[in-house]
């Protein structure tokens, strides 16, 4: 255990098991007593949420990427006297277009109709930079959307289709804010990211070069050194 009393929540994002935060886990844990949050437990964002709320510790910081930013953002909003910091990685504070929540609905009967291989077969390619797609990081990350299975899949996407707009409650979240980005997300844009800066009043923008919508695995040590930043200095 690190000689600290600075705690660090990590919540993975929809198609992830803990093997998303393990490169920034490993590397933060000298720095902070790091809790992973599996984000499983039901299919409400609330409902994920109080879970996190009920594992964490009194105080903490909380890092969410993708999904796991939407329920970083849940936590803040429902118990912010014990959140210190925020750091939401390839999110959004806005809600689902009705095209992006169709696109949702319609994932979740592809994973009830047993297609889910189908489902990662469209998915995945999205998640990394194009010059990735050769790259063995393509078979970890469908791997590990493997793992997740197409019953936690599903319950995830309704969770999302559950989640809250968060940019008017960005404003007044007078705490450090880092919303980190991959240049190349096809998922969650850098205007994205950019509002969240914007809207926090102490919000501060990071962008990683040469990446997709997977900076922690894609890549872990530009990834890592933002988190560190933004845990020890913001």
């Amino acid at each position: 255990m690190p000689s600290t009393d600075r705690n660090l929540v990590m919540v993975p994002g929809l198609i992830c098991d803990q093997e998303v935060w393990a490169y920034p886990r490993a590397h933060l844990s000298e720095v902070a007593n790091i809790t992973y949050a599996p984000a499983d437990e039901t299919d409400t964002m609330q409902g994920l949420a109080e879970a996190v709320l009920d594992l964490a510790p009194k105080t903490f910081a909380i890092a969410g990427f993708s999904m796991g930013g939407y329920v970083a953002l849940e936590v803040l909003r429902q118990a912010p006297h014990r959140v210190e910091r925020i750091a939401l990685l390839d999110t959004s504070a806005r809600t689902d277009t009705p095209e992006k929540a169709a696109g949702r609905e319609a994932t979740i009967a592809d994973c009830e109709a047993e297609r889910f291989d189908d489902v990662l077969d469209r998915y995945v390619p999205q998640l990394l930079h194009p010059d990735r797609h050769g790259d063995p990081i393509f078979g970890r990350v469908r791997a590990m959307g493997a793992r997740v299975g197409p019953d936690l899949f599903a319950d995830r996407h309704r969770a999302m289709l559950t989640r809250s707009d968060s940019r008017e409650f960005l404003q007044s979240c007078d705490i450090p804010v880092r919303a980190i980005v991959g240049r190349s997300d096809a998922l969650t844009s850098v205007d994205e990211h950019q509002e969240i800066a914007d809207l926090a009043p102490r919000g501060r923008l990071s962008l990683i070069e040469d990446c997709g919508h997977m900076p922690p695995l894609e890549r872990p040590q530009a990834a890592t050194a933002l988190l560190r930043d933004w845990l020890l200095y913001d």
